[in-house]
């Protein structure tokens, strides 16, 4: 689940192992470049960890996270947990 503040949409996904967390950022990125919309995230061993915000509309949550947010869970779902 995504938590949101005004500021920021922020979900922590875990992956069985680091090649697995590392197949879905690839995957990941490969949307956020189709959207033209990049997140701030960081991986560590088998964590994910993103952020989304729309920094040209001041640094808020808009639309364009919630849909990224909800594309990123579609690729997530993918995955066994």
């Amino acid at each position: 689940m995504w938590n949101e503040t005004p500021n920021n949409l922020n979900h922590l996904f875990t992956f069985k192992d680091f090649t697995e967390a590392f197949a879905f950022m690839t995957r990941v990125a490969f949307v956020c470049e189709k959207m033209n919309h990049h997140p701030e995230w960081t991986n560590v061993w088998n964590t994910v960890e993103i952020n989304l915000s729309t920094h040209d509309a001041g640094n808020v949550v808009t639309d364009k996270d919630r849909e990224l947010a909800k594309k990123i869970d579609e690729i997530y779902a993918q995955y066994s947990r």
